[in-house]
């Protein structure tokens, strides 16, 4: 027991010395690590401050005062100078403070005020940084310059070269500006001379003001040379040819009775005649902005009147052809509503016309009247020439699609009032058809002399009478009102229909109960089963109940003749 708790004890001291170690050899590692860390940001910005000065600035200085011979270049060499020497004696020196201030921080293991001082001396190395880089760039921008406009003014004399030489070959296309040109061309040749002069005296702040303005010339110059010779062709041959052409043609046509007053040509030729002469103001002073569009845009407008020319003719052509045809579909239609309104009592006599029927008569004749009353507005207007053709024509379409709304409803019309007549000869054919089946019913129930005559024979007879009597009733009725008939004819047809069919039956049946009884009698003798049979049939035939009777006599002559069922459905299948 003793020797346990000793072993217990020497365990826990054995696991707490452990414990120490691993915690003191952790601080140790995290130690090394962030004195590691903090070490390599203190290298970094100590490089980095080290390159902020660079040789490159007192390089570019160096060859900057062996090129000044002019005090606005002394001027801003003093001036880069004492850039330069506040860089390097003031921000670099304050640096190195703030350097060793940091180092000095990083032992105070005060991990939050070292970066934010790591953070503050970055802020402070980028903007000096910046100043120095600043410097460098406005020293090579003199140091520099005379390589850089140089080689600008190469790609210059070469597109010159090729503009210059472009107008030589093609002088005569030029002859309208030639002065203007010649004298650009001059101008051009002392810019050049005048950047040399500039960089011989190495007056290297105007020289990018020379080669801006030698870009300018030289580009407008590009822009003439290669522009020039259309805009003086459209606008000194093809737009005054077509002018010519569009007078002559616009002439001619107001000669021959078109109206083209909507055009505004005369309006239109005055103020193209001015903007092209704006443009050759322009053009005089070497000036082609949007020139080319605006001419060209004169040439469309020309051309368009071409197609506008064709238009009036064909709208002419169109116009004089439908013309007559729509006046002469007017005046029938009028014709053949003046008739029917002629008429329109006698059809009120005879058929009973709602009041709508009679009003759209009236409104077909006032809307076509009012169609023919605007046709010959338009012909007037055609005689006086007070529109265009195709105006004229236009509003002619307009009638014409009226006038056929017109014709379909007069149509309409005329195809319902034909059937109201239809409707009631259609009733008097069937009126006879009618008559015929119930002739017929009573030829056949008085053809075959039935014992006894069916109650549903009278019933149907005279309901079939009644219903034609009605109908006759209603075709002799002034005004016929031609719904009301159309439901008599139905009825009396549907009726007498049924006492045809009711006859017919009763005779079928009465005959093939007769006939079986009268075959059946050759077996009575055979039992007395049969003869009862028979007998009792024989009395149901007497009674006019001619189905039962049938039914008995077939039950009856089965017990002698097992087929006499189906003799009997062939029999009646063949009658």
């Amino acid at each position: 027991m003793f020797m346990s708790d000793k072993t217990s004890l020497v365990l826990g001291i054995i696991y707490v010395v452990v414990a120490i170690i691993l915690i003191v050899l952790v601080l140790v590692m995290y130690d090394k690590h962030n004195k590691k860390k903090y070490n390599g940001i203190l290298r970094d910005l100590e490089r980095n401050k080290n390159l902020i000065i660079s040789g490159s600035i007192l390089t570019e200085l160096n060859k900057l005062s062996s090129l000044i011979n002019n005090k606005d270049l002394e001027k801003k060499y003093k001036i880069w100078q004492s850039r330069y020497k506040k860089i390097k004696d003031e921000d670099i020196p304050q640096l190195d403070d703030k350097l060793n201030e940091l180092e000095a921080t990083f032992k105070t293991r005060k991990f939050k005020e070292i970066n934010e001082a790591i953070a503050k001396l970055e802020l402070e190395l980028y903007y000096v940084k910046s100043k120095s880089e600043f410097l460098l760039r406005d020293i090579k921008e003199i140091t520099l310059s005379e390589s850089k406009n140089r080689e600008i003014i190469t790609g210059l004399k070469k597109d010159y070269r090729e503009i210059y030489l472009k107008y030589h070959h093609n002088i005569d296309d030029y002859e309208l500006i030639k002065k203007a040109i010649e004298l650009q061309f001059e101008n051009v040749d002392k810019l050049f001379a005048s950047f040399e002069l500039t960089m011989d005296n190495n007056a290297y702040g105007e020289a990018p003001k020379i080669v801006k303005a030698l870009d300018d010339a030289i580009g407008n110059l590009k822009v003439v040379i290669d522009d020039a010779p259309g805009v003086i062709l459209l606008g000194k041959t093809l737009i005054p040819d077509k002018i010519k052409d569009i007078t002559k043609i616009t002439k001619k046509m107001i000669s021959e009775g078109y109206n083209l007053d909507y055009l505004n040509i005369d309006y239109n030729i005055t103020e193209a005649e001015k903007k092209i002469a704006d443009i050759f103001d322009r053009l005089n002073v070497l000036n082609l902005t949007d020139s080319i569009l605006e001419l060209n845009a004169i040439v469309n407008y020309f051309d368009e009147l071409y197609g506008e020319f064709d238009k009036e003719i064909e709208s002419k052509k169109e116009y004089e052809e439908n013309s007559r045809k729509l006046g002469v579909k007017c005046k029938k239609l009028l014709a053949i509503i003046k008739n029917l309104s002629m008429k329109i009592e006698d059809i009120k006599y005879s058929f009973d016309l709602s009041d709508e029927e009679v009003k759209g008569i009236d409104e077909l004749n006032l809307n076509i009247k009012s169609i023919q009353s605007d046709y010959e507005v338009l012909v007037e207007n055609y005689r006086n020439r007070s529109f265009s053709y195709s105006k004229l024509n236009e509003e002619l379409n307009t009638l014409s699609m009226r006038l056929v709304k017109e014709e379909d409803k007069l149509e309409l019309t005329l195809r319902n009032l034909s059937g109201l007549k239809e409707d009631e000869n259609r009733a008097r054919e069937q009126l006879t058809e009618i008559n015929e089946i119930l002739a017929k019913s009573k030829n056949v129930i008085s053809s075959y002399k039935l014992p006894v005559i069916p109650k549903e024979y009278y019933t149907e007879a005279s309901e079939a009478g009644d219903a034609i009597g009605v109908m006759v009733k209603e075709l002799n009725k002034k005004p016929i009102s031609i719904k009301v008939l159309n439901i008599r004819v139905d009825t009396a047809r549907d009726l007498v229909l049924k006492l045809y069919k009711t006859t017919t039956d009763a005779v079928r049946l009465a005959s093939l109960a007769e006939n079986t009884l009268v075959y059946g009698n050759r077996y009575r003798a055979i039992s007395e089963k049969i003869n009862n049979g028979l007998s009792r049939a024989e009395s149901e035939f007497y009674k006019g109940n001619y189905k039962t009777s049938l039914e008995l006599a077939i039950n009856a002559i089965a017990e002698a003749d097992p087929d006499i069922h189906k003799k009997i459905l062939k029999v009646s299948k063949v009658s």
